[in-house]
């Protein structure tokens, strides 16, 4: 019996590590097309929830689809809903896994026969390029993970007559809640739910327990692998904490279905395919956590909007605004952290360019203060996150994006500098040439804070032509200033304080232009 829990410990192990193996190696040869997949197909939570399933399927984990999720809508790719619909989905891809299980690992003995590609995948991975090396990883997973239901079947075979149904809870309603619990603790100990189905498959397919008592196990699976996402939330960012919560919550909501539907399930299994409940109870099982997976997403996919203003209102917008979106927890990925500060930086922008605004009309702000500090804040808090993400430069999509928001960072510096220096500023409405000057700034502004990120090529564009239209107009209002000021029309110190006011126009316009610039869809 000994040697049997050994061989069940085994068998979990060598499934959790190939499970890992795959993971990892299909988000290096996938990930960063996927992610561009996932933006430009989401524009709706059904459309999410179709993305979010391919997504899993692919990745094999729904922790990366969903950390993908909450950075697009951190960096404003997504809204909050259809993030909520790439969750949904989710929640069905990683179900493939227990039907791979099942059709492969149970009804095809390839534990023997995968392991030559075991020992292909680790030499792949030894003396292989890096996409050789990543696929190598894949296949070594591959094998690992039927390596070790092997070892669960031949362990769990060993506790035949000593562990039987009648082990476990009894098939009643306070019996289920007791298995639902036993569920939910496998997969806080494991971090996996698709190790806790492939152990209650081996288990059904060993007669260990009886299908209705596994069904129960996995309700509280499907629960418990929400607990990844809930400790995601700690100190997690605005989009983070409530993605973590939406997670919970729907989870909990789906378990609840699913235990109210077990029995009307197995009822309708029993009248409609008697036979497969005997010679095929692994698949029932896998049928039954894909269906009430399946149905969660359709019942609630129409109400995703009231589900999405339930989450925002429990979760409430706490510190600095502007940084809402600057998820430690994002660090683990460079991409998406840096996505996360380039809408950041994207905010930050529209806010100071609004401040800029009222500052060149003249008009009069309440605590302007305070809000400039609440800026520059965000700017530090952007430039402190930016220099802990690690930039390999492996990718250049991904360098280019770091390197764009470092020139970002550095040009709203200077404008926040300048917009403190409100008595330059006001001088803008001294005379028609600056206030000529001050327009074209306001219109090179209202360009730039009335696009979205990123901003496209034609806008820049105007941005460019009007701020060489602001160095033609400074070259100029300097020649006049000093021919005024050698007639005698203008005093000396009065022309030097008009001349830096210009300057200052000129230099504004500068910053936003290449702002603009650094934000562009350079592909558009």
């Amino acid at each position: 019996m000994e040697f049997a829990l050994l061989q069940v410990m085994g068998g979990l192990g060598l499934f959790l590590f190939g499970m890992g193996s795959i993971t990892s190696a299909l988000r290096a040869l996938a990930d960063q097309r996927l992610r561009e997949w996932i933006k430009t197909t989401v524009n709706s939570p059904s459309r999410g929830a179709v993305t979010g399933a391919l997504a899993t399927t692919v990745l094999q984990s729904s922790s990366a689809t969903t950390v993908a999720a909450v950075g697009f809508v951190g960096a404003g790719l997504l809204s909050f809903p259809e993030s909520l619909g790439i969750i949904f989905g989710a929640n069905i891809g990683t179900t493939i896994k227990g039907w791979i299980v099942a059709l492969v690992g149970f009804k095809l003995d390839l534990g023997e026969i995968l392991l030559p590609l075991i020992l292909l995948g680790a030499i792949m991975r030894m003396i292989g390029q890096k996409t050789t090396r990543e696929t190598g990883t894949a296949l070594a997973g591959f094998g690992l993970i039927f390596l070790g239901i092997g070892f669960l079947q031949a362990g769990l075979s060993g506790f035949e007559g000593r562990i039987t149904p009648e082990s476990f809870p009894s098939d009643t309603i306070t019996g289920r809640l007791l298995l639902v619990l036993i569920g939910l603790v496998i997969t806080l100990i494991t971090q996996s739910s698709s190790a806790g189905v492939a152990t209650a498959l081996t288990a059904v397919h060993t007669g260990t327990i009886s299908l209705p008592q596994a069904a129960a196990m996995v309700i509280g699976m499907d629960v418990g692998t929400t607990a990844t996402a809930a400790l995601a939330t700690i100190g997690g960012n605005l989009h983070a904490r409530r993605t973590g919560y939406a997670h919970v919550i729907y989870n909990s909501m789906t378990g609840i279905m699913a235990f109210l539907l077990l029995t009307p399930y197995m009822q309708a299994v029993a009248r409609w395919l008697p036979t497969s409940m005997e010679r095929d109870p692994e698949l029932v099982l896998v049928g039954f956590h894909t269906f009430f997976n399946t149905l969660g997403v359709l019942l609630v996919l129409p109400f995703t909007g009231a589900f999405a203003r339930l989450i925002e209102r429990l979760v409430n917008e706490e510190g600095n605004p502007l940084t809402r979106q600057l998820d430690r927890n994002l660090l683990k990925d460079p991409s998406l952290a840096v996505s996360a500060v380039t809408g950041t930086l994207w905010e930050v922008t529209t806010a100071l360019l609004s401040e800029l605004e009222k500052l060149l009309r003249g008009e009069e702000v309440r605590s302007p203060e305070r809000r400039l500090n609440e800026i520059t804040e965000a700017i530090v808090e952007c430039r402190d996150y930016l220099g802990e993400v690690s930039a390999s430069g492996e990718g250049a999509f991904e360098f280019h994006d770091y390197l764009a928001d470092v020139h970002v960072l550095d040009h709203l510096y200077r404008i926040a500098e300048r917009v403190r220096e409100q008595q330059r500023l006001k001088r803008c409405r001294a005379d028609d040439e600056l206030i000529q000057m001050s327009e074209k700034l306001l219109e090179m502004s209202g360009l730039l804070r009335e696009s979205s990120l990123p901003v496209n090529q034609a806008c820049a564009e105007q941005i460019h032509l009007a701020n060489r239209v602001l160095k033609t107009g400074m070259r100029d209002y300097r020649r006049l200033m000093i021919e005024r000021t050698a007639k005698g029309e203008v005093g000396t110190s009065e022309s030097i304080r008009m001349m830096d006011t210009a300057r200052t126009l000129r230099r504004l316009g500068y910053h936003v232009w290449r702002i603009a610039h650094h934000l562009q869809n350079e592909e558009a």
